[in-house]
């Protein structure tokens, strides 16, 4: 049947959120000639697809892996979480306090309906992850920005507004190697957040995906480690394999059961088979351990090859971060190049990154650029900067 343009009416909810660039960018980034560094995607060489196979074979012979599960998530999971959480935060954490979710991304947007009403407000930073600010717009709520540096969140800036009378919901952070800059908020500063939490009654929202991918040998102490007002999202995604689709939340109970309620709207339950894969993989201590050694060392050393072909190709052209874990390296060019308008000629000469304009709330973040390091190898990082190099020269010399 032909289809029709029948007019529907949406919400002004729904209208005031941004697309992702990230996205719309991953259909434009899949051809075959493109490196994309637009993504932020685990590097397939180092997905443990043979041993997610041989816990998939294990756990499929049970009924309950393929069977509805509990809203809350499967209890060995949320047992196993918990148990990491406590490692982490050096306490006791309940499996009750743990709601499993499809991804970190579901757990934020459940949070997010959990505590705010529209026109609440909420600090993001800014540069913001993308995911985030399209929560907080669906929700409704007053996004308020607060800016970045070498250290992570300016939570001085935050104190002067909250000292003047500013009163937040939720603070959002995504607090270890950020997304898209690729900084660590300091302890000092973590120290400083939950105190503030404390002080002003408001949800800092922890959202540490890549935490576990640091550098170094121990990954950051959890902000939520420093103070009760913090809420801990976590995923499975980068730490193991996307494709499980499995986080948490992390929180008092008060919350993850009001969380718990509204996922019964959204979903019933999660995916037992998936729950009880990444459970699997999780409880392996050793494996475990062995495997985050291996992806740490990879992505240390892409890192380096990266930001080495970046110094060698722009120069002073370029202020590049300095990555110690995750996944993202954020340039600045202060030459004027304007990322937005580098990026078809980029693609033209088969190269993708995403400009920072797609991560602005406030301040102007065009002539940044974020660039995924983690999911090729060292030589074609390396051509890929080579590429973007070629891309950005003026029309001009490009055409010697």
């Amino acid at each position: 049947m032909p289809t029709t343009d029948v007019p529907v009416p949406l919400s002004r909810r729904l209208r005031a959120v941004r697309g992702s660039a990230i996205r719309d960018l991953l259909t434009l980034t899949a051809r075959d000639d493109v490196l994309s560094l637009a993504g932020g995607l685990p590097a397939a060489d180092l997905l443990p697809r043979e041993r997610i196979a041989v816990a998939a074979d294990r756990v499929v012979s049970s009924p309950a892996s393929v069977q509805y599960g509990e809203t809350a998530g499967l209890a060995r999971l949320r047992d196993v979480v918990a148990a990491h959480e406590a490692a982490r935060l050096e306490r006791p954490v309940a499996p009750s306090d743990v709601v499993v979710t499809s991804g970190s991304q579901q757990a934020l947007d459940l949070l997010a309906r959990a505590v705010l009403d529209p026109g609440d407000p909420v600090v993001v930073e800014d540069p913001c992850y993308v995911g985030a600010l399209q929560v907080f717009q669906a929700a409704g709520a007053d996004v308020r920005p607060v800016p970045l540096d070498a250290d992570g969140l300016r939570v001085d800036v935050l104190a002067e507004r909250l000292a003047g009378g500013f009163r937040p919901r939720l603070v959002h952070t995504v607090s270890s190697f950020h997304n898209p800059r690729g900084v660590t908020l300091c302890q000092e500063r973590r120290r400083e957040l939950a105190a503030l939490a404390d002080r002003y009654g408001f949800l800092a929202v922890e959202d540490d995906p890549y935490g576990l991918l640091s550098f170094a040998d121990a990954a950051p102490r959890p902000l939520a480690a420093h103070g009760d007002r913090v809420v801990r999202l976590g995923s499975a995604s980068k730490v193991v394999a996307p494709a499980l689709r499995v986080g948490w939340l992390v929180g008092p109970p008060a919350l993850t059961a009001g969380v718990e309620l509204l996922k019964q709207s959204t979903d019933l339950c999660g995916s037992a088979l998936t729950q009880s894969i990444a459970a699997e993989l999780l409880a392996d201590d050793a494996w475990f351990a062995g495997h985050l050694r291996t992806v740490r060392a990879a992505n240390r050393g892409r890192a380096a090859a990266l930001t080495g072909a970046v110094d060698e190709v722009f120069g002073d052209r370029v202020v590049r971060s300095t990555p110690t874990g995750g996944m993202f390296c954020w340039l600045d060019f202060i030459d004027g190049t304007d990322a937005t308008a580098l990026l078809p000629r980029a693609l033209e000469h088969g190269v993708g990154f995403v400009p920072g304009s797609a991560f602005a709330v406030g301040a102007d973040q065009s002539h940044g650029a974020r660039c995924c390091f983690a999911s090729y190898p060292e030589p074609l990082l390396v051509e890929a900067v080579r590429r973007l190099g070629e891309a950005s020269r003026p029309a001009r010399e490009q055409g010697k």
